[in-house]
């Protein structure tokens, strides 16, 4: 579908993980692309006037690296290679904002938490294909406006934050995995591979991305919305009994609805915990919006595990309280302002 030839490359959402994807393409790619970001507030203000600066995991100084930098992308060319930094809940809202940026061959790659909303185009492992999901794409703007055939789908193994306007940490050496909706090993993947590669990123091809989405959400699903609730580190919920009781509760029903769905997952539920109790003292995406007064990413994580259980025909019980409850913890978020830790 795409030329191979990415002169211009747009990262739609520079935040934590955005950002410092887009500090990597700019320098790896250093006269060879236009690197641009879109972003908004005092993060944008600051990438204008003193570029990105990201500290990588061990590092004695920060990446920085100078991009284009905008709130507008009508005001960028159409692009080569769109790469989203957005949370699954605030994709919709910026349907027709991306939409400005593509031209008949431009490739998306969608770094998402969860259940994507292009999850079932070219599904073979279950009989949902093509279905689509309201709550992740209310009046299908994305499945009309994106399409879903543009999509390649991300599964990122990053930690990152933004410490300051303009500056990032990341925690760890991540790693990306990429896959087409269809599975296909294309030659469009391997380009887009070998040219994340170049920049610096540690990039895998998968076989079957929706294998990798579920093995993520087991985490995810659990983690995320438990340390809003209770404002803990992983470190912190690993050590509670109870906590990590529920974790293993929920780590449970996403796997059994993921099989119902067709997915296989790498580890028991048993090795999974275990391997949590190694986490160290993160603090989660969501604790982080949370925190700063954002809207949480609730609906990819935990509610279409619910949603997705009911279709197929799996109990959630612990998850559907857990929505109930974190639901709340946003309404009262966005009604009153920031909490504290």
């Amino acid at each position: 579908m795409a030329s191979h030839f990415f002169k211009n490359i747009c990262i739609y959402g520079a935040g934590a993980l955005g950002g410092s994807i887009a500090a990597k393409l700019a320098t790896g790619l250093k006269g060879q692309a236009d690197v641009s970001v879109v972003a908004r507030g005092a993060h944008l203000a600051s990438i204008r006037e003193h570029g990105l600066r990201v500290w990588e995991a061990g590092a004695s100084g920060p990446v920085e690296a100078r991009v284009i930098a905008t709130d507008d992308p009508s005001e960028l060319p159409r692009q080569d290679l769109v790469i989203t930094g957005l949370k699954g809940h605030q994709l919709a809202a910026a349907a027709s904002g991306m939409a400005t940026l593509l031209h008949p061959g431009t490739r998306v790659v969608m770094i998402l938490n969860g259940i994507p909303w292009w999850y079932f185009h070219r599904d073979r492992q279950s009989s949902y294909a093509e279905t689509q999901f309201e709550e992740l794409d209310p009046g299908g703007a994305l499945w009309r406006q994106l399409g879903p055939e543009r999509v390649i789908g991300c599964v990122a193994y990053q930690g990152a934050e933004v410490i300051n306007p303009g500056e990032i940490k990341l925690s760890n050496n991540g790693r990306y995995v990429l896959g087409e909706p269809s599975d296909e090993h294309s030659t469009d993947i391997e380009a887009i591979s070998a040219l994340l590669t170049q920049a610096g990123l540690n990039i895998t091809i998968s076989p079957n991305i929706r294998n990798e989405i579920w093995n993520k959400l087991l985490g995810n699903a659990a983690f995320n919305p438990i340390s809003a609730l209770t404002r803990a580190l992983m470190s912190e919920i690993m050590v509670d009994p109870g906590l990590s009781k529920m974790v293993a509760q929920v780590m449970n029903e996403v796997k059994a609805v993921g099989e119902a769905l067709g997915a296989r997952f790498a580890l028991s539920i048993e090795e999974r915990v275990e391997q949590s109790k190694a986490i160290g003292p993160v603090r989660t995406s969501m604790l982080q919006d949370l925190l700063a007064g954002k809207s949480l990413e609730i609906t990819p994580l935990v509610g279409m595990v619910v949603s997705l259980g009911r279709l197929a025909g799996i109990a959630t019980p612990t998850s559907e309280t857990i929505l109930a409850l974190v639901t709340q913890l946003d309404r009262q978020t966005q009604l009153h302002g920031a909490t504290t830790a």
